[in-house]
């Protein structure tokens, strides 16, 4: 990860490597997710056990997550006219939510623990994270620039029998292209700390699940226990005589107390479970995202490394027209899907964007609430 923090401090860099900064096209709004990746996002996923892990319909979050406001002012923002020539630190700054100073005002409020110190934690990695996923969005722009004269090139000039200058002009073209470094890192994982982060967040949000839907089951164990020392109570006091009757009055008295207090407990550990359950589908969604967005990383790299080795291959035999017209042929064939991939991870940039906004909002509510509820007592 080295590699990538350095990337990350020089925010003014558009690149993994030192290439120029690219300027994005405006774009209005963003495309619809294809559901083939969709579909294979949920492949190699862990399931999480039916105890403590929440059941996530992934083809539904993401469904929901591109159909958002905030995902789509994420695109906006980060394709808006300009955007490649600012720091990564502006262009983060504006996107991520909630901000810095918001979440340090929290944190600062809160008991140390173990969760408090794993949030803490998570909110690091989190923006760090975002300034990667911003590096990956300009390497994207990078990559359509390194490819658009590879794109005309194939577009203009026919797939056979090429002119003698046509064939030089496609040599100078490739020739280029083979000097240009690959955009994309090779790195087998881009977020391994982020994902470790996750995976111990995400083991104490469960714990914490399981142990409050423990205590509502035993609220509920308690109510019922009482409703029915109140029913024989009641029945005792009709077949008792007078004198026991009075005795027992004391009983119907508190029985209802015992059935009626933990009313409002009950509904705070509900609203408190589902807040817990919210937080824990987040950073499982969030992880599934990153884990994409690694393979789709590691195939854009994969991709340009195939290119680059079979131009290299054409121009090995200078400025022949069979390998050079050979060359172009195959690289035609490979465009179409290599701009395929370049959408789907820009797609997912941006849906880690809002993945990220969200799991930041629920565990800074989390733990404002935690911390409200302390005080109180």
């Amino acid at each position: 990860m080295r590699f990538f923090r350095t990337s990350v401090n020089s925010a003014d860099k558009s690149t993994w490597g030192t290439s120029p900064s690219v300027t994005s096209e405006p774009i209005s709004s963003p495309p619809p997710l294809p559901q083939d990746l969709v579909q294979s996002s949920t492949e190699g996923t862990p399931v999480p056990s039916s105890q403590a892990s929440p059941t996530v319909n992934l083809t539904r979050e993401y469904t929901l997550a591109v159909q958002t406001s905030s995902y789509n002012h994420i695109w906006t923002t980060i394709h808006a006219e300009g955007q490649a020539q600012l720091a990564s630190a502006q262009v983060v700054g504006q996107v991520l939510q909630p901000d810095r100073d918001s979440i340090r005002e929290v944190l600062q409020q809160a008991r140390p623990s173990n969760l408090t110190r794993l949030v803490s934690s998570y909110f690091d990695n989190s923006e760090h994270t975002s300034h990667l996923c911003l590096l990956l969005h300009r390497s994207v722009d990078r990559a359509r620039t390194v490819y658009r004269p590879i794109g005309d090139l194939t577009e203009m000039l026919p797939t056979h029998h090429l002119t003698q200058s046509q064939c030089d002009w496609a040599f100078d073209i490739l020739a280029e292209f083979d000097s240009q470094e690959n955009p994309f890192p090779s790195s087998d994982s881009i977020f391994h700390e982020m994902r470790e982060c996750f995976t111990e967040l995400k083991q104490q949000l469960d714990r914490r699940l399981h142990k409050a839907r423990r205590q509502v089951n035993i609220v509920r164990c308690t109510t019922k226990s009482s409703a029915i020392c109140l029913l024989g109570t009641c029945i005792g006091a009709i077949v008792s005589s007078i004198v026991l009757a009075v005795h027992a009055l004391p009983a119907l008295v508190a029985a209802p107390l015992l059935v009626f207090i933990p009313d409002g407990l009950l509904k705070k550990q509900l609203d408190h479970i589902a807040q817990l359950d919210a937080a824990a589908k987040g950073t499982y969604v969030l992880n599934n995202d990153l884990d994409t967005i690694d393979r789709l990383v590691a195939r854009l790299h994969a991709t340009v490394e195939s290119d680059k080795l079979l131009v290299k291959l054409g121009l090995e035999r200078g400025r022949d027209r069979f390998p050079i017209q050979e060359v172009v042929k195959q690289l035609g064939k490979n465009h179409p899907n290599f701009l395929h991939q370049l959408k789907d991870l820009e797609e997912h940039v941006c849906l880690c964007f809002a993945t990220v906004n969200r799991a930041r909002g629920l565990l800074l509510q989390e733990i404002h609430q935690k911390e409200t509820a302390r005080r109180r007592r």
